[in-house]
C-alpha cells in the first residue's frame, strides 16, 4: 500500500469507484424486483448504518428493543460477527461470546435473557427458524441489517456518527462507507448518533441540510449517557467498596482498554474525572489473547499516582473479558466497565418512540387489509 496520502487516493480511487458501481447495480436489482426480498407476517425493524463501525448500532438496537418490549414479543437477531459458530443459534443462558458474538451476547444479557437473541448469517433463514420455534413472538429487530436486502423492513432505522457524518465520507476503500450516501434515502429514520450535549443551533441546521432527507422521512439525534462503575467480575470485588467516578481524584489512575472502533470518546468521559488516564487501545471486536492480558497486566503496574489504581473497560469488552480464562485473577477486584444508554434529544427531534409504532401500526393495518 502506497505510504504518500496523495498516491494512495489515485491508487485507491478506480477500486472505490468500482465498488460503488457494484453496490448501486445490486441494489437497483432489488429495485427492479429482479433480486427478491422476502416479506412477513410481523413487524421487522432493521437498526444499520452505510458506514463501517462505530455509530452505535447495538446500543440504539437495546434501546429500539427497550422502547418495544413492553407492548411486543420482540426478539432480536444479529449476524453474530467474529462468532466461532456458524448457522442458526438461539442465545441462552450457556451461551458465551464465542457461540453467538459479543454483541448478542451484551444484549442477551442486557435483558436478562428475557428478550430471544438468535444468531444467523442468513437473516431470512434466522427469522424463519426463529418463528418455528417461538410462535408467539410478534415483532423482530435486526441489528446490523440494512446492508442484508433479502429481508423486506417493515421500518429502516439508519445511523450516522456526529462526528464522522456520511456527508463527509467517501465509498470504501477510500472512505468507509459501505454503499452510496443516496441509499440512506432507503431509511424511514435516521438517527444522528453521540452528540456531545452542547450541540449548538447551527450543527443541528448542518445535519439537516447536508442529509437532506425526503418528506416522509424522519431525522433524530441521539446521545450516550454513561452509568457508573460496575465490576466486571462481581464475584471478586465486596459491591460495599465500590468506587465511583466521582470519587476518583488526582492521586488515582485509570487504566482504560477499548476494543471498539472509537475510544477517544470513551476515554475523553473518562478524562471527566481528576484521575491521571491511560488509554490502551484494540481493534474493534478484539479477542483478546494470553499475551495482550500480560500487556495489560503490566501496563496496570506502570500506573503513576499513589492513590487507587483501577481498570476501566466498555461494556462490549467487558463481555470479553469476563469469559477470557487468561485474565489476571489479581485484576479482577479492580476492573470494571462503564454501562450506556442511549438518549433521544426529544427537544431537536420529533418523537422518536411515537414515530416508530406509528410506522409499525400502519404497516400492520396495511397488512391486514391486503389480507
Amino acid at each position: 500500500m502506497p505510504t504518500n496520502p496523495l498516491v494512495a487516493n489515485l491508487a485507491l480511487r478506480p477500486i472505490s469507484w468500482i465498488f460503488g458501481a457494484i453496490t448501486a447495480t445490486r441494489n437497483q436489482l432489488f429495485k427492479w424486483g429482479m433480486l427478491k426480498q422476502q416479506t412477513f407476517d410481523v413487524p421487522i425493524i432493521v437498526v444499520g448504518n452505510i458506514a463501517i463501525g462505530g455509530t452505535g448500532k447495538t446500543p440504539h438496537t437495546e434501546f429500539v428493543v427497550g422502547l418495544m418490549r413492553h407492548k411486543y414479543n420482540v426478539a432480536v437477531i444479529s449476524r453474530g460477527y467474529k462468532r466461532g459458530t456458524s448457522g442458526f443459534v438461539l442465545a441462552s443462558r450457556r451461551s458465551s461470546p464465542f457461540d453467538i458474538g459479543d454483541e448478542p451476547y451484551q444484549i442477551y444479557h442486557k435483558f436478562d435473557g428475557k428478550v430471544p437473541v438468535a444468531v444467523c448469517e442468513s437473516r431470512t433463514k434466522g427469522i424463519q427458524k426463529l418463528l418455528s420455534l417461538n410462535p408467539k413472538i410478534n415483532l423482530i429487530v435486526l441489528d446490523d441489517a440494512f446492508q442484508h436486502r433479502y429481508v423486506k423492513p417493515t421500518v429502516s432505522i439508519v445511523l450516522t456518527e456526529f462526528n464522522r457524518p456520511v456527508f463527509y465520507d467517501r465509498l470504501l476503500p477510500l472512505g468507509r462507507l459501505r454503499e452510496p450516501m443516496s441509499s440512506i434515502y432507503r431509511a424511514d429514520m435516521v438517527v444522528v448518533t453521540k452528540c456531545p450535549p452542547d450541540i449548538r443551533p447551527l450543527e443541528y441546521r448542518l445535519f439537516k441540510e447536508k442529509l437532506d432527507l425526503i418528506a416522509y422521512q424522519k431525522l433524530y439525534f441521539s446521545s450516550y449517557v454513561y452509568g457508573e462503575l460496575t465490576p466486571v467480575f462481581s464475584d471478586d470485588i465486596d459491591l460495599s467498596e465500590m468506587p465511583r467516578i466521582s470519587w476518583l481524584n488526582e492521586n488515582d489512575s485509570i487504566l482504560a482498554i477499548a476494543g471498539i472502533a472509537h475510544p477517544r470518546p470513551f476515554a475523553k468521559w473518562l478524562r471527566r474525572s481528576k484521575a491521571k488516564v491511560k488509554l490502551k487501545s484494540f481493534p474493534d471486536h478484539h479477542n483478546f489473547q494470553r499475551r495482550d492480558l500480560e500487556t495489560i497486566s503490566s501496563l496496570y503496574q506502570q500506573l503513576p499516582g499513589s492513590g487507587r489504581k483501577i481498570i476501566v473497560t466498555t461494556e462490549k469488552d467487558a463481555v470479553r473479558l469476563a469469559n477470557n480464562p487468561y485474565y489476571p485473577p489479581e485484576l479482577k477486584s479492580v476492573t470494571f466497565y462503564i454501562p450506556i444508554r442511549v438518549k433521544m434529544d426529544e427537544g431537536r427531534s420529533q418523537s422518536f418512540s411515537a414515530d416508530l409504532e406509528k410506522l409499525i401500526a400502519r404497516a400492520n393495518l396495511a397488512r391486514q387489509l391486503s389480507q
